[in-house]
């Protein structure tokens, strides 16, 4: 990669430069959600297996806090395409 960079001209490494930043940039935008959907999952698991009773309460709340924090990730999509190609 640093042959690479050295062979090119001052655009092409800006524009590497830029690509490169961008999808490091939206791959620090996915690990939140990951790590936030993962723990949601699991402690609502936790929370069904405790009270199954309430385990249709509880998946709900999940699937909405599911969307929710995946929302994130799309914001964080839309941010690293605006990053690209604006």
């Amino acid at each position: 990669m640093e042959l690479l960079a050295q062979a090119a001209s001052g655009a092409d490494q800006i524009a590497f430069g830029e690509a490169i930043s961008s999808g490091f940039a939206y791959g620090l935008a996915a690990i939140g959600p990951g790590i936030g959907i993962g723990y949601l999952v699991g402690q609502s698991v936790q929370a069904m297996a405790r009270q199954p009773e309430a385990a249709g309460m509880v998946r709900t709340t999940m699937f909405l806090g599911i969307a929710f924090t995946e929302a994130l990730a799309l914001i964080g999509f839309v941010v690293f395409i605006l990053l690209k190609f604006a």
